[in-house]
């Protein structure tokens, strides 16, 4: 696989520019990582959703806008490119040609998917407005991202594993070319930068991108 992801460092007024490494190279991702890092960017949406969840459910209200988008952006990055061209129409086909563990999960995670588009559908359609607020969307976002997190963290250590068990390293590194082919496709450049400036932003647009907020307070004296 060619040299698919590298880290970029900008000024402003100045170009994107790539940043070297200590080995003074270009950082090569292999497939396997490369769909780990875009569950990276569906973790952060729904990390999102987790936040709106608890303003919500704590009588608050929350910008519309964010919500809708970070749903947009798990329907277009995570669910018509990930999800469908990836690892339904690529992965979990040849997990269930060569049997296993991984092929015996394939079904359920097919079916999780299709549940968590309904919710992305549900939660796309209540935001349509400024200012959501109320509970209705509390238990969808909540039961959305136990089910993901659970999901997600199955495919990284258990069906991705599998996989490149499966068909074997040199497979891999044709697949890892195939998903690039399809990532510009559909996106018409590098969808995962895109995602990563897009989260970003609906991070900052909720006050969440500072990510010290987020560290554990001590815990307290025995």
């Amino acid at each position: 696989m060619e040299n698919r992801r590298r880290a970029l460092f900008v000024l402003p007024g100045l170009a994107a520019v790539p940043l070297a490494g200590c080995s003074g190279g270009d950082e090569d991702v292999g497939a396997v990582e490369d769909l780990m890092r875009e569950h990276g960017i569906l973790r952060r949406a729904i990390l999102v959703f987790r936040e709106c969840a608890q303003r919500l459910s704590g009588g608050g209200q929350v910008d519309a806008r964010a919500l809708h988008q970070t749903a947009q952006l798990f329907r277009n990055f995570g669910e018509d490119y990930h999800e469908k061209k990836l690892e339904e129409e690529n992965i979990f086909p040849q997990l269930r040609d060569k049997g296993g563990d991984g092929a015996a999960m394939v079904q359920v995670l097919i079916d999780q998917h299709n549940r968590g588009r309904a919710i992305i559908d549900y939660v796309l359609a209540s935001t349509k407005g400024a200012i959501v607020q109320g509970a209705e969307l509390v238990a969808p976002l909540n039961t959305f991202e136990l089910m993901y997190e659970n999901h997600a963290a199955r495919e990284d250590t258990i069906i991705f594993p599998a996989w490149k068990k499966a068909i074997g390293e040199h497979a891999v590194k044709e697949m890892g070319d195939k998903f690039e082919d399809i990532e510009k496709k559909q996106f018409g450049g590098d969808g995962f930068d895109m995602a990563v400036k897009q989260i970003g932003e609906i991070e900052q647009m909720l006050g969440l991108s500072d990510i010290a907020q987020f560290s554990a307070p001590p815990p307290p004296h025995a």
